[in-house]
């Protein structure tokens, strides 16, 4: 795959600075650049890597230009910029004939134009796959599901009944979509599967990554909104909402019924407890727990950094003492108020 730079240019709205004729036939790291491909500048901290480069051309900003020893693409936002160019180098392997001979497609089931199914893949009775939908192999879409044009379900999704999946959405391999939530009432001896009854609604621009899994509601549905970026390892229970734009890091854990607005950002590890409120635009940095509804939006933070052991555990044990020294500052504030009248 190979552009001039000049077409690269054009693609992605940029100004060019040099031989608009050059060959670019991937993108590499400016640390460890290589002939022949375009790089890119987030950060001035990063400049005296230019010096070296061995790229035929670097994404930077205006300011950055007069830094750079070889053509340049100017940017405002290089790495926004770069973001866009992957977009042109990315492989795609379209399945080789529309549907494999191996799938199992019901005949009760509906496909737009364009559709691809590949190998040893299962379509149910009333499924609807909108145009241009792809079907990796291996996966399942169980009876009434519906995707949205241009969708991609990479190999081993599972995708459970009655779930909406919208436009232009990405699911990573091992993925279940409309599990049954974790819902048990106790009878005294045992627990009583609370059966799930509502379903996954996913919108349009949204990717969700390898082994997460989204519950279904338990009445309601659960919700994922437009543009809303997943990780990989990411549990969302039953009832919960996700905003537009939303991005989560791996390993998040958020229980049911936890409604997290627009535009949010929760690190890796990040655990949010059940039947919480998490404000628009809200970042809660990686391994905090989150066991309140934050009263506004912010920046938060929770836990403590690894120490080592001996320190860690006497901080453990005067953590341990924190309730006996309150009590006792108490004690001691009490007498000297009382001292001065």
């Amino acid at each position: 795959m190979e552009f001039s730079l000049g077409d690269l240019a054009d693609r992605l709205g940029v100004e060019l600075s040099g031989d608009p004729r050059r060959p670019i036939h991937g993108i590499s790291a400016l640390v460890s650049s290589k002939p022949g491909t375009i790089s890119f500048l987030a950060h001035s901290r990063n400049r005296h890597h230019l010096r070296g480069t061995r790229a035929a051309a670097v994404i930077l900003t205006q300011e950055e230009r007069q830094h750079c020893p070889v053509d340049a693409l100017i940017s405002a936002t290089p790495y926004l910029c770069y973001a866009r160019l992957t977009a042109l180098f990315a492989p795609r392997f379209a399945a080789a004939e529309p549907i494999h001979p191996s799938a199992v497609v019901d005949a009760g089931a509906s496909l737009g134009p364009g559709v691809r199914i590949s190998a040893n893949a299962v379509v149910a009775d009333g499924v609807i796959l909108g145009e241009g939908v792809e079907i990796g192999a291996g996966s399942v879409v169980l009876q009434g599901s519906r995707i949205g044009a241009s969708s991609r379900l990479m190999p081993n999704v599972t995708v459970y009944h009655d779930c909406v999946i919208g436009e232009r959405t990405l699911i990573h391999s091992g993925a279940v979509i409309g599990s049954d939530g974790f819902g048990f009432a106790p009878d005294g001896k045992e627990w009583v599967k609370i059966h799930q009854l509502g379903r996954v609604v996913i919108g349009n621009d949204v990717e969700i990554g390898a082994n997460t899994c989204v519950d279904r509601g338990a009445i309601e549905d659960t919700l994922i909104g437009d543009g809303a970026k997943l990780d990989n390892l990411i549990q969302v229970a039953h009832n919960v909402k996700v905003g537009a734009r939303t991005v989560m890091a791996g390993c998040v854990g958020i229980a049911g019924s936890v409604d997290i607005g627009e535009d949010c950002a929760l690190g890796g590890g990040v655990g949010v407890a059940g039947h919480l409120n998490i404000p628009p635009g809200t970042t809660i940095m990686g391994m905090s727990l989150v066991s309140s509804s934050p009263p506004e939006p912010g920046v938060y933070a929770g836990g403590l950094p690894a120490a080592k052991r001996g320190d860690w555990q006497r901080n453990a044990l005067r953590f341990r003492q924190l309730d006996a020294l309150a009590k006792r500052l108490a004690k001691l504030e009490k007498a000297l108020e009382e001292g001065r009248t």
